[in-house]
């Protein structure tokens, strides 16, 4: 955080000048704007009128107005700490919280595959159909999938919790779509790590406060399977998230603290935002050297959920891993992303710190992981007679903590793939579209994972799978992290795919450097 207006303003010896806003419905407040890179109160910038653009103080604190990045950022946060978040704490079980894996892995072979496909396409969805509706349709998906499974509780109709995974497919590409463009589009340049570091450690609160209800359920249970009282929980979870989404404003009415507009397509129709899809492939091509990353993204949590947690643990067991690697998850999240905002080091060289970083941490936990896997197999796991360990178990403190490592490298990778693709952009047109592409061959990879697993690979061959496709995929990805990650990006390159200009998005206090970055 920057020092006070008045501080800065005292810096500064040169003549300010008063810049009054045109637009009558504007706060009439003038604006008394340096020579560029000068400090300005964000309270100076003219908002429009209306109850959505009045910030209110707590205590000695103000807090952002209701329009602006940071709010509408917490409030999709909550939508997904609610749904997906749910859906990670089910699936964190190992199995979706059955004793046999099978029918879990089947449902989310669907889930993946239908991702997949829906994920690639899901930019163009949202531009056309907003945010609001995706994300909330969206939220309806893990309602179904997660009754699929207190369905088979009673009836064992596994078609019906595959069923389920294939609509989930199709809502979860919308809502990961629209939250991309939210959490990578509204923030400025130099605050999006701080967007995705805030984004993922309350979506991955979720997933620790949804690990504690089949815990707190099952603390003094020994059973492989949980109860219908934790799938009816996150039954009401994921229907309040459904309907939260509901209280986003249109993204055209966002307004950042510089007074600048988040860059849209004014009018778009099918047509713009079918051809948008090709348009960002035929125009920023190198971002295929990307997709071997996105593809490795999701591939581990198979392998993770079903092949550690659900194969080595008892169910009270799981459920505690569950909470340490979601909690780990913050760590990571809050690490990552507040270091890939550091002020003092260039965006290009934060770039390739963090590739190094990251193929470091993939030796270093995956080699402890390769320690772990050697010890069991699957033929091991699954005879009758095999005990699974309790964390009353002596020698549970060594897995426990690779558990943990392993939630951190997730969080780590995850903030690290998003931050790389909101430095190519700050179109929100454009980056729905990546993020769709990101969630698309993430999910194509995950469905790939499961199914080996359904189909009861080795374990240590799906650890090796793991350990190689992440490291490979950073060796293949570093050509375009090395060379088209600049400082900044100018503000005419992200208008080139958009129908506005300069004029329909620019702020009063956009070429000053602002008290506050949200």
């Amino acid at each position: 955080m920057a020092d006070s207006a008045d501080e800065k303003r005292d810096a500064i010896a040169e003549p300010s000048v008063a810049i009054a806003p045109t637009n009558p419905d504007m706060h009439t407040a003038p604006v008394d704007v340096a020579d560029n890179h000068k400090f300005v109160a964000e309270d100076d910038i003219p908002r429009p009128a209306g109850w959505m653009y009045r910030s209110f103080k707590l205590g000695s604190m103000r807090l952002p107005w209701y329009a602006s990045p940071p709010t509408q950022l917490v409030i999709v946060a909550f939508v997904c700490f609610l749904c997906p978040g749910a859906f990670n704490a089910v699936n964190g079980l190992g199995g979706g919280g059955q004793l046999d894996a099978t029918v879990a892995d089947n449902a989310n072979v669907a889930v993946y595959s239908t991702f997949s496909i829906v994920g690639f396409f899901a930019g163009s969805l949202v531009n056309r159909l907003g945010i609001r509706l995706t994300l909330s349709f969206g939220g309806l998906g893990y309602f179904l999938y997660i009754a699929s499974y207190l369905s088979y509780n009673h009836n064992a109709n596994a078609g019906f919790v595959t069923f389920a995974g294939a609509v989930l497919g199709l809502c979860a590409g919308l809502l990961w779509s629209a939250q991309g463009a939210i959490m990578l589009s509204y923030p400025p340049e130099q605050s999006k790590g701080k967007y995705i570091s805030w984004f993922w450690m309350i979506f991955n609160l979720g997933g620790v406060i949804g690990s504690l209800v089949p815990l707190g359920q099952n603390i003094n249970s020994t059973a492989g399977a949980v109860n219908d009282g934790t799938y009816i929980g996150f039954m009401i979870l994921t229907f309040v998230g459904a309907v939260l989404a509901w209280f986003l404003v249109d993204a055209r009415h966002v307004r950042r603290a510089d007074g600048s507009k988040v860059i849209l397509m004014k009018h778009p129709t099918w047509r713009t935002e079918i051809f948008g899809v090709w348009e960002v492939l035929s125009n920023e091509s190198y971002i295929v050297l990307l997709f071997p990353l996105f593809f490795a993204s999701n591939w581990f949590y198979s392998y993770q959920f079903n092949d550690v947690n659900g194969a080595t643990f008892t169910i009270r067991t799981r459920a505690l891993n569950n909470v340490l690697y979601w909690s780990s998850q913050i760590v990571g999240a809050f690490v990552f992303g507040y270091a890939l905002d550091i002020k003092s080091v260039r965006r290009s060289i934060k770039a390739r710190a963090a590739l190094a970083v990251l193929f470091g941490l993939t030796m270093v936990i995956w080699g402890g992981g390769y320690a772990f896997q050697k010890n069991y197999d699957r033929a091991a796991t699954e005879a009758k007679d095999y005990v699974t360990m309790d964390w009353t178990t002596t020698g549970y403190v060594g897995p426990m903590f690779l558990y943990i490592f392993y939630g951190f490298f997730d969080a780590a990778w995850q903030s690290v793939v998003y931050w790389y693709i909101g430095s190519l952009s700050n179109n929100s047109r454009t980056l729905a579209n990546v993020v769709g592409f990101y969630k698309g061959i993430q999910s194509a990879g995950a469905a790939i994972s499961y199914r080996i697993d359904a189909l009861k690979a080795p374990f240590m061959n799906e650890f090796a799978s793991n350990w190689a496709l992440l490291a490979g995929s950073l060796l293949i990805a570093a050509p375009v992290i090395l060379t088209k990650i600049k400082d900044t990006v100018p503000i005419e390159d992200d208008l080139k795919f958009s129908d506005e200009t300069l004029e329909d998005v620019k702020g009063a206090g956009m070429d000053t450097e602002l008290v506050r970055e949200y």
